[in-house]
């Protein structure tokens, strides 16, 4: 099948990695332009442009689509159908209505649940019991369009975003296979009005954690973070980052170290298991104990 794939970051190159192991020809790559990205902030191309470029495909990476010549150079490629996942963009109906058989975009979520940009970071955050993948039809609103195909995974109390990340991308890129494999007899299942939610970007604000807070929450709050952009407290004035948590019984003024790395909560306890110091990579906390006094009684702010 001839197709336009439509993705920028890592969660988007298993899937490209996919539709070209299938045998299906990429007729072009569409990926948001480079941008300027470490301490020389170079202009650094996204993850999936880096790939494309070492498959040989040709990619496209215009900053939107309001120029009529990109509609046009797109709707020239002539493809069978668009495969969109994390691109950036917003499609309007004119690129939409291109392919012949139109767009699919891989969610990664259980739609209508978390429709928008950090549906695995929400899922995390207010705990749900499973989510998953789906390939939707796409229209002009926003993760609107009728789901052709679901897949579902638990999430569990090792999952952090990173993990979760990794096994949907995995997911996606099977199913979006699938999907392609079957479109024919795939039904189209409009998405019902009730249980729509919206996973609205992360803002940084959200990583500060409150101790006062059960500890649920805040194990919750470390996962879904985790690894950007990292939930965090102050110890001596260091800003610490946390990684990888476990709730663990145990009380004591919310914020107190109770334990070799435990820390009280409203109610409970969390256990600390991968933590970043500033400047450092994230590491086991048996690696961060070398370098950092943490005794217990020492308060977390």
């Amino acid at each position: 099948m001839k197709i336009v794939f439509m993705g920028s970051p890592e969660f988007s190159v298993p899937v490209l990695d996919a539709l070209v192991e299938a045998g299906h020809e990429i007729a072009c790559v569409y990926c948001q332009p480079p941008r300027p990205a470490g301490r020389g902030k170079k202009d650094r191309p996204t993850p999936v442009q880096a790939r494309a470029e070492e498959l040989g495909l040709p990619v496209r990476h215009p900053v939107n689509f309001k120029d009529p010549a990109d509609v046009a150079d797109f709707a020239a490629l002539n493809a069978e159908i668009a495969v969109v996942v994390a691109y950036g963009l917003l499609l309007p109906q004119s690129i939409l209505d291109a392919p012949k058989r139109g767009c699919l975009n891989i969610h990664a979520s259980l739609l209508p649940r978390w429709r928008g940009a950090a549906p695995i970071h929400r899922a995390i955050l207010e705990g749900d019991d499973k989510t998953g993948v789906c390939i939707m039809q796409m229209e002009a609103g926003l993760d609107t369009g009728p789901v052709l195909l679901r897949q579902e995974t638990e999430i569990t109390a090792e999952d952090t975003t990173a993990i979760l990340h990794d096994r949907l991308s995995e997911m996606g890129a099977d199913a979006i296979t699938v999907a392609l494999d079957t479109l024919v007899q795939l039904v189209p299942e409009p998405q019902p009005e009730d249980g729509v939610t919206y996973a609205k970007k992360i803002d940084k604000a959200e990583a500060k954690i409150d101790w006062t807070r059960p500890a649920v929450e805040i194990d919750r709050q470390i996962r879904g973070l985790s690894p950007f952009p990292g939930a965090w407290a102050t110890l001596n004035g260091e800003r610490i980052k946390f990684h990888m948590s476990r709730l663990v019984d145990g009380k004591g003024t919310p914020g107190e170290v109770i334990g070799t790395f435990t820390i009280a909560c409203g109610d409970a306890a969390v256990e600390i298991l991968t933590a970043q110091r500033e400047g450092k990579r994230a590491m086991p906390v048996a690696e961060i104990l070398k370098g950092l006094d943490l005794p217990e009684g020492s308060r977390f702010e």
